[in-house]
């Protein structure tokens, strides 16, 4: 199973205790043993390395940064046709904010229909759909 996977997948587990951490732990264990075929992009990279900065702490951006990589080694770029699949997403269809509308593009145009996420704004992208991390 292809899954795509968002920032706030990683976060959780380096997060502090919280509903969704024990259910992030338990998925990115099944990506990590190979049950999971795991992809993610550039821009969620950049999701993890922001949200830390702004945090002031950058030892974590660096350490969750590194160990999501290895964990998932597949990173799609984000190209000009991702950036104009996210345009017709926010501005023709209203289906998502920008950042989710990115996202969504460079799953869609790499073959990619199931994200690992927490948030349900997703649920309103047509293609899209949410694994149920349990």
């Amino acid at each position: 199973m292809k899954v795509f996977i968002d920032s706030n997948v990683p976060m959780y587990v380096a997060g502090r205790e919280h509903p969704n951490r024990a259910r992030a732990v338990r998925f990115l264990e099944k990506v990590r043993r190979g049950e999971v075929e795991a992809y993610t992009s550039t821009e969620v990279l950049q999701e993890i390395l922001f949200r830390y900065s702004s945090l002031k702490r950058l030892d974590l951006a660096a350490q969750v940064y590194d160990l999501f990589v290895q964990i998932c080694p597949v990173v799609f770029p984000v190209t000009l046709a991702d950036t104009d699949r996210a345009k017709v997403l926010v501005c023709c269809k209203a289906a998502a904010p920008p950042r989710d509308a990115l996202h969504a593009a460079v799953m869609l145009n790499n073959g990619v229909q199931t994200m690992a996420t927490f948030d349900n704004d997703f649920d309103r992208i047509a293609g899209i759909k949410r694994h149920e991390m349990t």
